[in-house]
């Protein structure tokens, strides 16, 4: 007995116990973390999977049978007694659970709602028919039912089995002629209204200089009526457009024989899942996905694709880190090089310290007031006095956010950089001195390039943090709807001052703000995964630079 208390007191103290104890908390955190991207990626990622539909006959005790037709969600077993006291017409002595179903039933404009839960022991004669099309539209969400007739101008040009081919065909055409209808609103229609708006801001500025006089003003009535001539062109465009997305319609009937006419220029895609094969189904998903990162969003934001989001998370990032580097870089040079190491150097260092532990919020509230009232306001009464009283750079946007990002991650690059200045040793600094070189030269040429790994991982955990902040952003400049990119054709062509669209911000939207919270749900996962692989991406970027620096640098160790 006493052998083995020895054998465990000498396992026990030659660390072992700690070993397993470490590598068995990595273990649960590896396996936690790709359990987490799991989930998230099959829940959100299924989402864009063409599920078959079925019909069905379902009938509710004591009421009359109806036919309904939809994707099944969600299935789940209910007490019976839960439902009977939501007012169903339940059995309560039967078995202890029900079947519960959620299917999306679409025709929102007959049903009133995009999902239904059924009980699955009143439904009868499921069925999946190959010819049940779906239609996505741009407004009202997907419809379910059967195609009649393909209609051009009010008069049907294909119906039963024709009618299929001829509806892809037209689908196509209005695809074509919606991307020229957005190409002309927003790019040149926009550049035109953009350079009305700089006319109208230039005598607005000439009026408060008191240099508005008939020559001025002459020249600014020229320039306005060439651009409302070149606008009346473009308008007789605009009409032409509309009128050949509004010439094609479809005949389409209900499960339950309702008849209705849909336009064309609100469909999207149609496509009959019951009658593709894998390969068909697969080109669909892709296609999905496809639209999903490069697509403007749609339906409240629970439709179509999230690109802005993606950019303006991509742009706000990019941005911070062009303005949070070089402050906090030469902040952490002054404190560990230049500044006198005494009590109060410390206490700035214990300051910086707190600063990264501040609630986020804080720094939202701090941007707001400071960034966007006192310093906005300060630009707009200085340069753009000519727009007042509409605010220019005295109302959040892309500049505000980016900056309030950068204070919020200053404090990291500080104490990275820090932390990389004091790893050199001071054997170099005094080498590089002996030899004649000054101060600056051997920081410029010594001591900063081997540093330069420390300052990317500070980069590094500074784009971690901030690329995933949302509170602060929603006091700062990110809005649940951009109208348009804070990039584009006209002057300056970065527009610090336009609001943008998050990632992260679209989660909280999509999530806890959409009236449709069912078909929200995949759409929270999906977001949440693609806002995880940018967040990646940005890392494994910078993780790039930072060990070709490191193998650069390497020999200056030795």
């Amino acid at each position: 007995m006493k052998t083995k208390e020895q054998n465990f007191s000498t396992w026990f103290k030659s660390g072992s116990p700690w070993v397993w104890m470490t590598a068995s908390g990595v273990s649960i955190a590896v396996i936690m973390t790709i359990g987490l991207l799991a989930v998230i990626a099959v829940r959100g990622l299924g989402h864009f999977w063409p599920a078959d539909v079925v019909e069905a006959r379902y009938q509710v005790p004591g009421e009359a049978a109806r036919v309904m037709a939809g994707e099944l969600v969600q299935e789940e077993q209910v007490p019976r007694a839960r439902l009977a006291a939501a007012g169903m017409p339940v059995d309560v002595k039967g078995g202890e659970f029900m079947t519960r179903e959620l299917f999306k039933v679409g025709n929102r404009e007959v049903y009133g709602a995009d999902f239904s839960w059924v009980v699955a022991e009143w439904t009868s004669e499921p069925r999946t028919p190959e010819n049940l099309v779906v239609m996505e539209r741009r407004e009202w969400g997907n419809f379910y039912g059967y195609l009649v007739d393909v209609k051009e101008g009010g008069q049907v040009v294909a119906r039963g089995d024709d009618a299929w081919g001829e509806l892809q065909n037209r689908i196509a055409r209005v695809d074509d002629l919606h991307a020229q209808l957005v190409r002309l609103e927003k790019k040149e229609i926009g550049h035109i209204n953009h350079g009305l708006e700089q006319l109208r801001l230039e005598g607005r500025r000439l009026e408060l200089k008191d240099r508005l006089d008939a020559a001025a003003q002459a020249d600014l009535d020229t320039q306005r009526a060439e651009l409302d001539a070149r606008y009346k062109v473009l308008e007789g465009k605009l009409v032409e457009l509309n009128q050949q997305l509004a010439r094609d319609s479809v005949t389409v009937k209900t499960v339950d024989g309702r008849e209705q006419e849909i336009a064309l220029s609100k469909v999207v895609r149609a496509f009959q899942p019951n009658a593709m094969g894998v390969g068909a189904k697969l080109g669909f998903y892709f296609a999905k996905l496809w639209e999903f990162v490069s697509d403007e969003p749609r339906e409240a934001n629970t439709e179509g694709g999230i690109f802005p989001a993606i950019f303006g998370t991509v742009m706000m990032t990019l941005i911070m880190a062009v303005i949070v580097t070089p402050f906090g870089v030469l902040a952490a040079i002054y404190l560990r090089e230049y500044a006198k190491q005494g009590p109060l150097t410390r206490i700035i260092r214990i300051a910086v310290n707190n600063l990264a532990g501040v609630p986020a919020i804080v720094y939202g509230v701090f941007g707001l007031g400071f960034f966007v009232y006192v310093l906005g306001g300060s630009i707009d009464r200085l340069f753009f006095a000519e727009a007042a009283p509409a605010p220019t750079f005295g109302t959040p946007g892309l500049m505000w956010a980016s900056l309030t990002l950068a204070i919020l991650a200053v404090p990291v690059v500080i104490v990275a950089t820090e932390e990389g200045l004091a790893r050199i040793p001071r054997a170099l600094r005094e080498g590089s001195l002996a030899l004649g070189a000054t101060k600056a030269e051997t920081l410029w040429k010594v001591v900063l390039p081997m540093a330069s790994p420390a300052m990317m991982t500070g980069m590094i955990l500074a784009v971690a943090r901030a690329a995933g902040e949302v509170a602060p952003l929603m006091l700062v400049g990110v809005v649940k709807l951009a109208p348009a990119l804070p990039v584009d054709g006209n002057y300056p062509y970065l527009h610090l001052d336009q609001k943008i669209m998050h990632l992260g911000f679209h989660i909280y939207d999509v999530g806890f703000q959409s009236p449709n919270v069912e078909a929200a749900r995949p759409l929270v996962y999906a977001t949440a995964l693609l806002l995880v692989l940018v967040i990646a991406l940005l890392n494994l970027s910078a993780v790039f630079i930072r060990n070709h620096l490191r193998e650069k640098y390497k020999a200056l160790d030795h």
